[in-house]
């Protein structure tokens, strides 16, 4: 049995025409757009993404099916198609997370017999083990020089922005200009990854760099009030949707195709902790909630453990 075989939970070869519950004959599709967008429209924060993703990913392929037509081998072909088309398995795991998402909310909703599709979804693809990386000093200029000559009005700044401060991307996307206190030098994001709000503290040159950016706005007529976001698209005058397509080209001519933008931040830690920062510190900084997300750069000081146990060393004759 191969790997993809095993993603898909056995027990189920065919749902029979007895799942559908009366009148609601409606295909994947169409319980996507008659039910569940309604539905993320008043749940979810970013519902057009979840649209997005749907379109793209799963209308063309597996809209077309009634309930009674979704099989094993049905979403084990998608998966297939997914993996052919040169997605990342961790990028076809969220897409796998949107599907079963469905998948239980028509069972829940009654379109679809609880017994018969009881058994009946995918497995996430294996991640395997991801190496941080870490960019070095002359990378990092790399990707600074490749950003100052790339077409985006804004990747410079952005991402000298995250080196600068250790954010996720998606926080300097949806950062408003209410949320910087320039004079305490505080970044409050109202919403982190971890469902909490959490403030970055500014050095003096990400003050500078934000400070730069007012004027730049107003070059392309983007609003600078309170209420404005701080990155936004000068042509649909709303915050970017992604930076995946710039980071690509940026990147790619920095000489450094595997690097991710999250290694950005991974970078800023490891700076840190190599200038002699504490995990605690550093756990503070990045905005974790667990000093276990933190303990991922313990093996970054070594020599700093070294120096500390010299400090009762040279108390003790």
């Amino acid at each position: 049995m191969g790997l993809l075989s095993k993603l898909i939970n056995p027990g189920v070869e065919k749902v029979v025409s007895s799942v559908l519950i009366g009148k609601q004959n409606l295909n994947f599709g169409q319980f996507f757009d008659e039910n569940y967008y309604p539905h993320a429209e008043s749940t979810r924060k970013r519902p057009k993404t979840v649209k997005q993703t749907f379109d793209k990913h799963m209308r063309r392929s597996l809209g077309k099916y009634q309930f009674d037509q979704i099989d094993n081998a049905v979403l084990d072909g998608w998966v297939r198609e997914q993996i052919k088309l040169g997605y990342k398995a961790g990028t076809i795991n969220k897409h796998i997370f949107l599907i079963n998402r469905l998948l239980n909310l028509a069972r829940r909703w009654g379109y679809i017999d609880q017994r018969a599709f009881e058994n009946l979804s995918i497995k996430r693809l294996p991640l395997g083990d991801y190496k941080q990386r870490f960019l070095s000093v002359n990378e990092i200029a790399s990707v600074l020089k490749s950003a100052e000559r790339d077409q985006h009005p804004f990747m410079f700044h952005i991402l000298k922005l995250l080196i600068l401060t250790g954010a996720r991307s998606g926080e300097a996307r949806l950062a408003r200009w209410r949320d910087i206190d320039l004079h305490a030098r505080i970044w409050t994001v109202p919403v982190s990854k971890n469902g909490r709000a959490r403030r970055i503290v500014l050095s003096g040159a990400a003050v500078d760099l934000l400070q730069e950016i007012r004027p730049r706005n107003e070059l392309f007529h983007i609003g600078t009030k309170q209420d404005d976001y701080i990155f936004q698209n000068p042509r649909f005058r709303k915050p970017y949707n992604c930076f995946f397509s710039s980071w690509e080209r940026i990147r790619q001519h920095a000489g450094l195709p595997n690097v991710r933008i999250h290694d950005l931040r991974h970078t800023y830690a490891s700076i840190l902790i190599n200038k002699g920062a504490s995990l605690y510190e550093v756990q503070k900084l990045l905005g974790h909630f667990h000093i276990s997300m933190t303990e991922r750069y313990a093996h970054l000081m070594p020599n700093t453990l070294a120096d500390r146990v010299e400090i009762i060393a040279g108390l003790v004759d």
